[in-house]
């Protein structure tokens, strides 16, 4: 079984691409019962998008909360980010011990970048879009090989640099000062197509008088922003002019 995370597409495709290739279930989290019926002898996989140099708060808080009809044989994850991963292994290989489970393996994957609700983040090139997605075309089949074989003790990280900076220092700073909904907003571009409450993954948006409405429970995922037909929504001033992208799409705003 594989549960996996994705806003904009990128760990969605990490992730049935996978299944595809071993032959898997895989789980959307946010729609995810917490009772997982995982089958004796059965591995376990998790796919997610880095979040501040970690995995996703909700990804985490979903592991510690779920109830697994029999122990996984084998557990793995594969997580996708636009640069580094810092120590992102470590702190999920923390989540998983919490829950009694052990790490055997785990893969990282470099994808374009979403993120972009802060001072110097940007979208990478459509050249390095490329570059990226067939990389990591190139590389799934490996992965999946070694998953396949139930590889123990393989831990494939992108840390780069100042890793523990980042995760331990940086991260809590994002989530305790950033990550929140309040600066988004609908300018008048917005043609109340309903399209952000569709596409947002935590169903934190609602639609009222044709406008949408951040509802206070905002992971930051930018997939409202992405994928707004009309590049109606922005973060603040931070996301303005930035283009937007998500799996499938290349689309630049010039």
């Amino acid at each position: 079984m594989i549960l996996y995370f994705s806003a904009c597409g990128n760990s969605r495709w990490v992730a049935e691409t996978l299944a595809d290739k071993l032959g898997e279930r895989s789980l959307f989290i946010p729609d995810a019962s917490d009772e997982v019926d995982l089958q004796e002898g059965e591995a376990l996989g998790v796919v997610f998008p880095v979040y501040a140099w970690a995995p996703p708060r909700l990804v985490s808080d979903y592991i510690r909360r779920m109830r697994l009809r029999n122990k996984p044989a084998y557990v793995w994850f594969v997580c996708t980010c636009g640069d580094e991963a810092a120590f992102t292994h470590r702190v999920f290989q923390r989540v998983l011990r919490k829950a009694g489970l052990r790490l055997d393996a785990c893969f990282c994957l470099q994808m374009p970048e979403t993120y972009l609700a802060f001072p110097g983040f940007a979208l990478d090139t459509p050249e390095n879009e490329k570059r990226k997605i067939a990389k990591a075309e190139a590389e799934l089949p490996r992965i999946a090989e070694l998953i396949d074989r139930r590889e123990q003790g393989r831990f494939e990280t992108l840390r780069g640099k100042f890793p523990w900076l980042k995760t331990y220092v940086m991260q809590p700073v994002f989530y305790r000062f950033i990550i929140a909904d309040r600066r988004f907003r609908a300018n008048a571009q917005c043609t109340g197509c309903g399209r952000c409450e569709r596409e947002c993954p935590l169903h934190n948006i609602r639609m009222a008088e044709g406008r949408p409405e951040w509802q206070g429970h905002c992971t930051h995922c930018m997939s409202c922003y992405h994928h707004c037909p009309a590049n109606a929504i922005h973060y603040g001033s931070f996301t303005e002019g930035k283009g937007q992208y998500y799996f499938g799409r290349n689309l630049r705003n010039k």
